[in-house]
């Protein structure tokens, strides 16, 4: 066996075959596990390899942080929430202390593809009383992390979804880390828990199983109002749909409802190398299918749109790719 194996070896190098060559290893960092800011990373880097490149994936990063890193260029790669990346060009909110590190910072930033990230599901128990957007008032709604720009994008969806309803005046917003929401609302620290899951996760349907729960969708009307037309641009999400029958303990599950979905950016540095960024956007795509095989979650990720509710100039290595595929980039994003 050994033999012939070595005879394998020595006839290959002497016919000119090539040997594989090591990956180069890259660092990236992610969201939670169970979103798709985590998912999606986590799923892409088992096909890079075959690209050249070696990910390796830490999750359950603070994404505000992470794209700082990218920029100072301590990280090469990392998920990037597009109102992240805006008031990290402009220095405000959580880069306010910061604001000309993090401006310079946001200079150095390029941008890959986009994907969706997690789906925010408004989800109340089913015995809790409410069953309708006003009913919330004066109720403690879950809206996301202390840090990031998910909390933001949540509000906004009570907002337009209730006709105008205010955190801190009409109901009492709760921050707290991902980690530790799902255990929380379960123990009864909030009312309304607006979770971040791909359509379908299974820690929504645990939720679901152990009591009863409701989904409360954005109306029609209001998907169909140029509110929330504005809404979609201003936060860099688009519209998604719970479809009936997803949930099994969810009590008004016999009807489609309407949700929002962010909008995730793959940033890299500028100094990422034109190569490198071209070989890591085409094993993204050439592989999509094998990845949404791999993970059901991921059936939402589509090459539709790519630069919707993008805001990050493309890197020219994946500029490179997206000409040879003939789609065209907005002069908005194209890189100086």
């Amino acid at each position: 066996m050994f033999k012939t194996l070595k005879f394998i070896t020595v006839a290959a190098v002497l016919a000119g075959a090539s040997l594989p060559v090591s990956a180069e290893t890259l660092g990236i960092e992610g969201g939670g596990s169970a979103s798709l800011t985590g998912i999606v990373p986590q799923t892409w880097a088992q096909f890079t390899a075959d690209a050249g490149y070696d990910l390796q994936v830490s999750l359950g990063q603070v994404l505000t942080r992470s794209v700082m890193k990218v920029g100072a260029g301590q990280l090469d790669l990392a998920v990037v929430p597009p109102p992240a990346y805006a008031a990290m060009s402009r220095g405000v909110g959580p880069y306010e202390k910061t604001a000309k590190q993090a401006q310079a910072f946001a200079g150095n930033m390029r941008m890959l593809f986009t994907f969706p990230g997690g789906s925010f599901h408004p989800i109340v128990w089913a015995d809790s009383g409410i069953e309708s957007w006003d009913d919330i008032k004066g109720k403690r709604v879950y809206v996301g992390p202390p840090a990031g720009a998910a909390a933001n994008q949540a509000r906004g969806m009570v907002r337009e979804a209730s006709g105008g309803m205010q955190d801190g005046t009409d109901y009492e917003g709760i921050r707290l880390p991902w980690e530790a929401s799902s255990q929380a609302f379960q123990d009864g620290q909030f009312d309304m828990y607006i979770m971040s899951a791909a359509v379908g996760q299974q820690s929504v349907q645990e939720l679901s199983l152990q009591r009863e729960i409701r989904i409360l969708g954005v109306p029609d009307d209001v998907v169909a109002s140029d509110g929330w037309a504005d809404y979609l641009v201003d936060q860099a999400v688009r519209t998604d749909v719970v479809p009936a029958g997803t949930y099994q303990g969810q009590v008004n599950g016999n009807a489609d409802q309407n949700i929002m979905v962010t909008v995730m950016m793959m940033g890299a540095n500028k100094d990422l190398s034109d190569d490198a960024a071209y070989a890591l956007t085409k094993s993204f795509f050439d592989n999509l299918d094998k990845m949404q095989a791999a993970n059901a979650l991921l059936a939402a990720l589509n090459t539709d749109e790519p630069f919707a509710g993008a805001n990050m100039p493309v890197h020219p290595g994946a500029a490179r790719y997206y000409e040879e595929q003939g789609i065209t980039i907005p002069d908005a994003l194209k890189a100086e």
